[in-house]
């Protein structure tokens, strides 16, 4: 038996781990969990599951639960999320969180000797030095959740990271992938909201259309798999079978395959080394396909993921600075107060506003966030 912690319990992925662990109640058990403020499903994963320790993120709620639940260990805010992350009963912390939030509860279950099942990339991105060098201090095991980064994981396994030539993540192209700059001038928010393959959370969502996501998701595989820059490749793959491969240096590639299925990537870092059964996914069929259709990606065309590898190249602060102008330049179209082409704009002129500083520490980093937010923010006045 497995015991875990969830951060981010009501979100996409969070409510998919459930589904793994609902789905194998003898091999898992759930202990503590941290929510937002969705306390209608927060109550029946109460319920249901019966953790021992539950973080919200508002004292109000807290106070609200606590009087329904008064035998419940209730806590809030940021000193909850990293009671759930360190609980002592639990094997496993499973960062489902959304943002930079995430960064502080997952140093913290490294230095408690969690194993670490990573589907908040936004940690990576913003502190990915401090996180690693954590992780290789206390002996502590790094499982990627994004679909991309365990395709890599598992097309590793057996073999020797020195034989390999390139990291190729794929990427869907998100909502407006066929559509040009100029179609994207008046798109709307429920129009990004409408990915062709994925279900995912909104600020996900538009983080693929803008692929900002992939961008990301280049700087957590750097991080995650000791790769540098050059060596990583994004390519355009609009059916999302092919999660991601790797190439080697005999020119060998290898792919790992599967359905559009979050809960395959979670299941696997909750089980590695081993397998279970996972009978309600659904099976790929390739004949039924028939085709697979992959394109060069087009920089000039997704700016965001330009932005990435720039700001990734150039390390220190900047790629902090990168998901913080993303992520409030996100939440003001998400609000209705920006266009979506807009978003660039503001990642842009955040960028081009700061001076990198090199190997951060953890209070410069969560102080550069902050001035980032406040920047971008101001730019909307």
């Amino acid at each position: 038996m497995k015991c875990i912690s969830l951060l981010g319990a009501t979100g996409s992925i969070g409510t998919q781990t459930l589904d793994i662990i609902r789905e194998h109640s003898e091999e898992f058990k759930l202990n503590a969990i941290s929510v937002g403020r969705n306390l209608e499903l927060t109550r029946k994963i109460i319920l249901e599951f019966k953790p021992e320790l539950v973080s919200v993120s508002e004292k109000a709620s807290a106070e609200t639960l606590r009087a329904e639940f008064p035998n419940l260990n209730i806590s809030y805010g940021q000193g909850g999320l990293v009671e759930v992350a360190t609980f002592h009963k639990s094997d496993i912390l499973v960062n489902a969180i959304l943002g930079s939030v995430g960064l502080q509860p997952t140093l913290q279950a490294i230095e408690a000797k969690k194993t670490i099942a990573i589907a908040n990339k936004e940690t990576l991105v913003t502190a990915g030095h401090l996180v690693m060098d954590a992780a290789e201090k206390h002996g502590v095991t790094l499982l990627p959740v994004d679909s991309e980064h365990s395709a890599i994981y598992q097309a590793l396994q057996g073999e020797k990271e020195k034989n390999i030539e390139k990291l190729i993540l794929t990427a869907s192209g998100g909502s407006f992938r066929d559509r040009t700059r100029a179609e994207l001038e008046h798109v709307t928010v429920e129009q990004a909201l409408n990915h062709p393959n994925w279900s995912m959370g909104a600020k996900i969502t538009i983080d693929s259309a803008t692929m900002m996501n992939k961008g990301l998701e280049v700087i957590e595989a750097h991080w995650l798999f000791a790769m540098p820059y050059e060596k990583i490749e994004v390519l355009l793959h609009k059916e999302s079978i092919i999660h991601s491969m790797i190439e080697f240096h005999d020119s060998s590639i290898i792919a790992q395959l599967g359905t559009p299925d979050m809960r395959v990537p979670i299941q696997y870092a909750l089980t590695y080394p081993d397998r279970l059964p996972l009978p309600s996914a659904n099976r790929l069929n390739l004949a039924e396909i028939g085709q697979l259709n992959f394109k060069k990606m087009d920089f000039e065309r997704f700016r965001c993921l330009q932005f990435a590898f720039e700001a990734g190249k150039k390390g220190g602060t900047l790629p902090t600075v990168l998901n913080a102008a993303n992520e409030a330049a996100v939440e003001a179209f998400l609000s209705g107060k920006i266009t979506f082409l807009q978003i660039e704009d503001l990642i842009e002129k955040a960028l081009e506003n700061h001076h990198s500083i090199q190997t951060p520490s953890l209070s410069l980093i969560q102080e550069v966030d902050q001035e980032t937010r406040t920047y971008v923010n101001s730019l909307l006045k």
